[in-house]
């Protein structure tokens, strides 16, 4: 069977919002697909503000910017469909949301109202794709894992480099997959010091130095002596990371320089941690598949491929579309098997007692 959905993914960096339009098409117990539309929809900065803030608000204020944050996820569709002359062409929307909370196993919150965006559209919308994990005891994260099992069965590892870090690897029909660290929310932050949205290609943390005694501190953080599975909620990064860098003094070049460091390091390790465990694919000079923004930062990829080698493990990174679009991707296969009726999770990766038919149905029209 062929499905076509638009797929929504709003990264704990802040960059903007990815849209999706893909063809996917069921077959022989497998799945091929094809991005058809894709473009990224930078936050103004009233969004990105409300954003970044929204974990500060009243419950009032709070409920108030989840349905107002899907109203305007709406209109980034339908202007989407218009400009691509997507009209009538699309099944459903399968909409991540933007992470305020994440507490599991207790709760985890996504804001963007499925309600307000299916009533904007009037089409199928797909929502709320990590609490029924959650429920069942599960991290509710990564949820890609099940995206890569099915789009790409020949590939063995990966990384996503987001406003966090995450790792999966499959071997013998298992796979393990959990947040390494925190990646392009705390560059991002520290990039800001000079004006910029981002240290493009890595360059000022490339003119930098490692600062040996701040990189320590970073690395001795608990959770990276934590077992797997596990997951970082943004604000490891903010409230943790990224101010024992602002308060060490170092310049924004070596402060991205140590933080890179760290970033590479820790992602070594874990998987490091998982081939210890027998957890991963043989160590036989293969590759791990880059994805994310930080894909296309060529010194963090680099560093992290230094490390990696002595593992005899490349990193490679993926083609500009699929490392810009991969979680948006994937969202709207996740978005297809909700609609299907089937599991959006992988319970060995996220730690739930069972697989579940995650996400929220709307339907956007009667």
């Amino acid at each position: 069977m062929n499905y076509r959905a638009i797929g929504l993914m709003s990264g704990s960096s802040l960059d903007g919002l990815d849209i999706v339009y893909a063809s996917f098409e069921a077959a022989g117990g497998g799945w091929s697909h094809r991005i058809e539309a894709a473009d990224c929809i930078p936050y103004p900065d009233e969004w990105r503000e409300r954003l970044r803030n929204a974990t500060g608000h009243s419950a009032l204020d709070y409920l108030l910017l989840h349905s107002e944050y899907g109203h305007y996820l709406g209109r980034c569709v339908n202007e989407f469909i218009a400009a691509h002359d997507l009209q009538y062409r699309v099944s459903l929307v399968a909409s991540h949301g933007h992470t305020t909370f994440h507490l599991p196993p207790r709760m985890t919150g996504q804001i963007g109202c499925g309600a307000a965006l299916a009533a904007e559209t009037g089409l199928p919308v797909v929502t709320d794709l990590r609490a029924l994990d959650v429920a069942l005891g599960g991290q509710g994260a990564p949820i890609v894992p099940m995206g890569e099992k099915l789009l790409f069965p020949d590939t063995r590892w990966f990384l996503n480099l987001g406003g966090i870090a995450n790792l999966t690897a499959s071997a013998g029909g298992r796979q393990v997959a959990f947040d390494a660290c925190p990646a392009n929310r705390v560059l991002n932050m520290l990039a800001g010091r000079e004006g910029l949205a981002y240290d493009e290609d890595g360059r000022i943390a490339a003119s930098g130095r490692v600062d040996t005694e701040v990189l320590a501190r970073l690395d001795a953080l608990p959770y990276y002596d934590m077992p797997y599975p596990k997951s970082l909620a943004n604000d490891f990064g903010t409230d943790i990371v990224h101010p024992i860098l602002a308060a060490s003094g170092l310049s924004t070049a070596d402060a991205l320089r140590t933080c890179v460091e760290h970033i590479a390091r820790q992602i070594a390790a874990s998987v490091a941690r998982v081939m210890e465990k027998g957890d991963a694919p043989p160590a036989d000079g293969g590759s791990m598949l880059v994805t994310g923004g930080g894909a296309l930062n060529g010194f963090l990829v680099h560093r992290i491929d230094e490390y990696l080698q002595p593992m005899r493990l490349r990193a490679e990174a993926a083609d500009p579309l699929l490392a810009n679009f991969k979680e948006a991707l994937i969202m709207a296969l996740l978005g297809v098997l909700r609609w299907r009726e089937e599991a959006t999770t992988i319970p060995d990766v996220t730690g739930a007692s069972r697989a579940g038919i995650g996400g929220a149905l709307w339907m956007g029209h009667s």
